[in-house]
C-alpha cells in the first residue's frame, strides 16, 4: 500500500480504510498462529491451578496428621501419669488410719481409671482420623504426580508450538504496531472494540455478493456505492463491522 503521511488531519479516508484492512489482515494471521496453541495455555493455566490447590489442601492433611500424632503422643503422657497417680494411691492406702481415708483414695483411683478410658477412646479415635488421612494423603500424592506428568506434557507441547511460531509471531507483530501507528486513536479503538466483540475477530470486512462478509446480510446497492466511493468510514448496520470494498481487498498487504 502507499505510504500515508504521518497526521491525522492528513491521512484520508481511502487510505485510513487500507490501513485498516492491513491490521485486520496481520491480526488475522496472529489469531491463526493463536489458534494453533488452541486451549493449551487455557489448559496449561487450569492445571497450574488444580496442582496449587493439591498442594495446599496435601499441606493441610499432612500439618492435620502431625497434630493428630501429637495429641496421641500427649494421650500416652496423660495415661501414664494416671498410672503414676494410681500407683501413688495404691502406696497410700496400705497407710491409712482410717476407712474413710482408704475409700477417698479409691474413688481417686477408680477416676484415674476412667480417665485412662477415655484417653485409650481418644487415643482410637486419633488413630483412625490418621489412617483415613493418610489415605488420603496417598491418594492426593498420586493425583498430584499424575497432574505434574499432564501439566510437564501440556508445557513441552505448548513451548513446541510456540518456539515453531515464535519468530513469525513477532514480525506479525511488529507489522502490527507499524500499521497501528498511522490509524488515529479513536478509529484503532473502536476497531479493537469490534474486533473483541467479533467471535471470528473480523472487524474490517469486505462486501462479497452484495452482502457483509460478516454476517452476509444483504448490502443495499447505494451504500455499496458510498463504500466504493471511499469518502467516508461505512459500517455494517446489522453487526457493526466496517466494510471495504473489492478494490482494496486485492491489494491485501502493508
Amino acid at each position: 500500500m502507499e505510504k500515508v503521511k504521518s497526521h491525522d488531519s492528513e491521512i484520508s479516508v481511502e487510505d485510513r480504510l487500507r490501513a485498516l484492512f492491513s491490521l485486520q489482515l496481520v491480526d488475522s494471521e496472529i489469531d491463526k498462529i493463536k489458534t494453533l496453541r488452541g486451549e493449551l495455555p487455557l489448559e496449561v493455566q487450569d492445571l497450574e491451578d488444580e496442582i496449587a490447590g493439591l498442594e495446599t489442601r496435601l499441606g493441610n492433611f499432612k500439618d492435620e496428621v502431625v497434630n493428630l500424632e501429637k495429641s496421641v503422643t500427649n494421650k500416652h503422657n496423660e495415661i501414664a501419669a494416671a498410672e503414676a497417680l494410681i500407683k501413688k494411691y495404691d502406696e497410700q492406702q496400705k497407710n491409712v488410719r482410717n476407712n474413710r481415708e482408704y475409700d477417698s483414695l479409691s474413688k481417686e483411683i477408680e477416676y484415674q481409671n476412667l480417665e485412662i478410658e477415655l484417653f485409650n477412646k481418644k487415643i482410637r479415635e486419633f488413630n483412625i482420623q490418621i489412617d483415613d488421612k493418610k489415605v488420603v494423603i496417598e491418594e492426593s500424592e498420586t493425583l498430584l504426580a499424575d497432574r505434574k506428568t499432564d501439566l510437564d506434557n501440556k508445557k513441552s507441547e505448548l513451548d513446541e508450538i510456540i518456539s515453531d511460531t515464535q519468530k513469525e509471531e513477532e514480525g506479525l507483530y511488529k507489522k502490527s504496531e507499524k500499521v497501528e501507528a498511522i490509524i488515529e486513536e479513536r478509529l484503532l479503538t473502536a476497531y479493537k472494540r469490534i474486533r473483541s466483540n467479533a467471535r471470528n475477530g473480523l472487524a474490517v470486512v469486505p462486501v462479497q455478493r452484495d452482502a457483509c462478509g460478516g454476517c452476509f446480510n444483504q448490502i443495499p446497492p447505494q451504500r455499496q456505492l458510498d463504500i466504493k466511493s471511499r469518502k467516508k468510514i461505512i459500517v455494517c448496520e446489522y453487526c457493526g463491522r466496517i466494510l471495504v470494498d473489492d478494490e482494496i481487498i486485492k491489494e491485501g498487504h502493508i
